[in-house]
């Protein structure tokens, strides 16, 4: 029985292999990395100058949400309001959550029913100084990723994903009514608008 022993020439064939491999991963990071950072320059993420714990209030707090979202790039059809919610005491802090509701409302349906909703959390920390600014962090409805201010781009889908899985709901049970009149007014939506258009036409689309 003959074993194959491996020869230095085999092992330099190898070990070159690895070297151009690693050379070629690091050269790919590289590259995607310098064109994140292009697309930043770009497109930089927005944020604003937070206050401190010590210049917080609840009103304060809202208004400084209402502010950061002004920096949001969406289409003119949407609209929204901040509101207070509750204050949670937490072990050393507080957390004072608020949540931001963003609907399309129309001239026929000026205040709609069907809404998305983002939930902001400002924590304080009672451990830390006053002059320490505000942590805020922010979810999107039926959303698990915790966002951060400055750290992530916002984008539009989340809100249309949020309209379209309530109307995907609302519309797999359409054949229990005797009009689209009525569905409308249960969703409150009005279906002529050309934003909720679009927005129907991408659900269609994907499912």
């Amino acid at each position: 029985m003959w074993i194959k022993v491996p020869t230095s020439q085999m092992m330099d064939t190898e070990d070159t292999q690895n070297v151009t491999e690693l050379a070629l991963a690091l050269a790919k990071n590289a590259i995607a990395a310098a064109i994140k950072s292009m697309e930043e320059a770009e497109n930089p993420i927005k944020n604003i100058d937070w206050i401190t714990q010590g210049e917080f209030t609840e009103e304060r707090g809202r208004k400084q949400i209402e502010e950061f979202i002004s920096n949001w790039e969406y289409q003119g059809c949407w609209s929204h309001y901040t509101e207070f919610l509750k204050r949670e005491d937490v072990i050393h802090s507080f957390h004072y959550i608020y949540c931001v509701h963003w609907s399309i409302p129309t001239a026929r349906r000026p205040i709609a029913r069907t809404t998305a909703s983002v939930y902001f959390t400002i924590k304080i920390n009672t451990n830390k100084p006053p002059d320490t600014p505000i942590d805020v962090s922010y979810v999107f409805e039926s959303h698990s990723f915790v966002h951060r201010p400055g750290m992530t781009h916002f984008q539009e889908k989340y809100l249309r994903d949020i309209i379209e899985a309530k109307y995907i709901l609302m519309n797999s049970n359409i054949f229990q009514f005797n009009s689209v009149r009525i569905f409308q007014n249960i969703l409150g939506i009005d279906f002529s608008s050309e934003c909720v258009k679009n927005t129907i036409l991408h659900t269609q689309n994907i499912y």
